[in-house]
């Protein structure tokens, strides 16, 4: 348990296996040296100094946080650039607002991306990782992607960027041995109708060492170590059967009767009003998973937070379902973006399956004679108005790159980074909008990308995945490839696969912005040894009894640390309290002066849809109010 096997594993199969032909010209000596105790090994290919908030994303942040350039020194240097519009986040917000404003502001107009990580993406980026000569992929944040209505605005976007294949195609079974039904997100749990998951229960249930439950719902939690009445709770919400004397309509639209209730009570008082369940069943087992998508347990969030997604209205598949997945969630999305911004950025046709295969042309990102640009690595520090905001002619906007500080001017900007920065860096800000910005609450999120040489050891288990209620995560999901950008094209019990863990923090009984506090310190403060150990420990303990080895079964393990990960929408977040206006309306319903507002959070609903459309906004915005002329 204490070896470090990520390294090694990395050297010996990506390196030695390839008769020492290095990979993309690294020696072995800077390959071992990326991997330092808090950004950890980083995986292969273009996102392995970008897996997450690295050391050095976090560090060149917390400048922000800690005022280290206030008031600003002399040295800053004028690149003496002016844009017709700047962007702040280079994210799927930020890059949708790139290309609104090249689309509907004319091919003459300039403009710059800023992106504070080594790739663009924001948390639609993925890892890579090569295990037995095979490339895998999986997603890093951002993951799910929905066909939408034929002739609906995001459908047409789609389209407009190369995603003309809505429908994916996925790996097909293979081999003799009979097929078990696979998922084809890490969120899905088919298994669990299947009769091909299992629930862990370990010392927190009295059980040393612990017990498996394969089939829980087929077995109506029979066998499992809990009392009577909680198993008859627990039972209700799994097979989704709400109480016979409660009668809930979902939201239809946003805003209506309904989804304003909702809002007005914690998902936690919803669960307990639906299903009959009590706030220990809730917090036991629910917790943090069942929490809207928002990244805490559901005791501090508004209930509302459970349904804002499906006021997309996506389009139903034939399987009743409507959720999709690329490999690497949606890096896919994020590169057909960069691709129809700058057309020389990845090589090939506009397609999926080009931007999938070709590599990022990153001289190309940053063209002086291109129209637009988009600059890596690159922390914005401040934004202010060159004198009163409403009479203003420029936005003054510095950024930090490489230790040193660099100034820019633009005749526009679009803050389309998170609330947690935009605070902070837009110094002119008024006091409405930085009250608004007070009852924003991000939570942390760490995806943690378990790359393994096969999964046979839950095939011999009967399961496709699991669930588990103590220690690190909450459960892992064998899922079947959408086919782009992979070699594989079927998948059976002895394919090398990533098994993604979502690990969340939430602290039932503190408020909001607490649990995220507390969370975020728990994240930031363990090393990338200890989530290491704890993930080979955990492992073990659960799978050992069906042949698994951490030593020789875990090829890698990626970590991917998003310290401001989901937006938490705490009751009255989405439509406001006793008469006052949402505090997400002050900051879309017009610009400050010349800087509009952009990012999913605005939305209230972590989804890239979202993104999207709030970018949109904001530029439209700036096209009608700001930039007549």
């Amino acid at each position: 348990m204490e070896a470090r096997i990520t390294r090694r594993d990395f050297l010996g199969s990506a390196l030695l296996a390839s008769g020492a032909a290095l990979l993309d010209g690294m020696t072995p000596a800077e390959l071992i040296a990326q991997a330092d105790d808090f950004t950890g090994y980083g995986g292969v290919g273009e996102y392995r100094f970008s897996n997450g908030n690295t050391w050095d994303v976090l560090t060149a942040g917390h400048t922000i946080r800690d005022r280290v350039y206030e008031p600003l020194p002399k040295d800053v240097i004028d690149t003496h650039e002016t844009y017709d519009c700047l962007i702040v986040g280079g994210g799927i917000s930020g890059l949708a607002a790139g290309l609104f404003f090249q689309r509907q502001a004319g091919p003459n107009k300039k403009c710059l991306i800023l992106e504070n990580h080594p790739i663009f993406g924001g948390e639609a980026k993925q890892n890579e990782f090569l295990v037995e000569g095979r490339r895998l992929i999986a997603h890093q944040g951002s993951a799910i992607y929905q066909i939408q209505y034929p002739h609906s605005f995001l459908a047409g976007f789609y389209d407009s960027i190369g995603l003309k294949t809505p429908q994916l195609t996925y790996q097909q079974w293979s081999g003799r041995e009979p097929e078990f039904a696979l998922s084809k997100t890490p969120y899905e749990a088919v298994g669990l109708e299947t009769g091909r998951y299992g629930f862990w229960f370990g010392a927190k249930f009295g059980q040393k060492p612990g017990m498996w439950l394969i089939d829980p719902l087929g077995k109506n939690l029979q066998g499992a170590p809990v009392s009577e009445a909680t198993r008859a709770e627990w039972l209700r919400w799994l097979k989704n059967e709400p109480r016979e004397k409660t009668k809930f309509q979902r939201p239809q639209a946003e805003g209506d009767e309904i989804s304003r209730y909702l809002d007005s009570i914690s998902l936690e008082q919803h669960y307990m009003e639906r299903f009959g369940l009590s706030r220990e069943t809730i917090r036991t087992f629910l917790s943090p998973v069942e929490g809207g998508g928002s990244g805490l347990g559901p005791d501090a969030l508004s209930a509302y937070s459970d349904y804002a997604f499906e006021m997309l209205h996506p389009l139903p598949q034939e399987d009743g379902g409507s959720d999709q997945m690329f490999p690497g969630g949606n890096a896919t999305i994020a590169r057909l973006m960069l691709k129809s911004l700058i057309p020389a950025a990845i090589a090939g046709a506009d397609s999926v399956q080009d931007v999938c295969r070709n590599p990022v042309n990153f001289a190309a990102l940053d063209e002086p004679a291109s129209a637009a640009k988009v600059r890596l690595s690159a922390t914005v520090i401040h934004v202010e108005h060159d004198g009163d905001a409403s009479k203003a002619a420029t936005v003054d906007t510095v950024y930090l790159q490489a230790g040193k500080l660099y100034r820019v001017k633009a005749r526009s900007v679009v803050v389309a980074g998170g609330c947690w920065t935009a605070k902070h860096i837009v110094k002119d800000l008024p006091s409405t909008h930085r009250d608004a910005y007070a009852q924003f609450y991000r939570s942390p999120c760490m995806m943690a990308n378990v790359a393994v040489r096969n999964w046979r050891f839950l095939y011999k288990m009967g399961m496709s995945g699991c669930r588990w209620f103590e220690g690190m995560g909450n459960y892992v999901e064998v899922c079947k490839l959408a086919r782009t950008g992979i070699e594989d094209a079927t998948v059976s019990p002895n394919s090398p696969t990533v098994l993604s863990m979502k690990v969340l923090y939430s602290y039932p009984g503190y408020s909001t912005e607490d649990q995220g506090h507390r969370g975020r310190g728990e994240m930031i403060g363990t090393a990338f040894r200890d989530y290491e150990k704890e993930i080979r420990q955990q492992f073990t303990e659960m799978f050992a009894g069906a042949g698994f080895d951490a030593q020789r079964d875990i090829a890698g393990i990626i970590l991917n640390r998003w310290g401001h990960a989901y937006l938490s929408p705490q009751p009255g977040f989405f439509f406001g309290i006793n008469g006052q206006p949402a505090a997400r309306e002050v900051l879309r319903r017009a610009p400050f002066g010349r800087i509009a507002f952009a990012n999913t959070d605005l939305a209230g609903a972590m989804d890239h849809r979202y993104s999207i459309l709030e970018a949109k906004r904001a530029v439209e915005q700036l096209l009608d109010q700001v930039l007549i002329a």
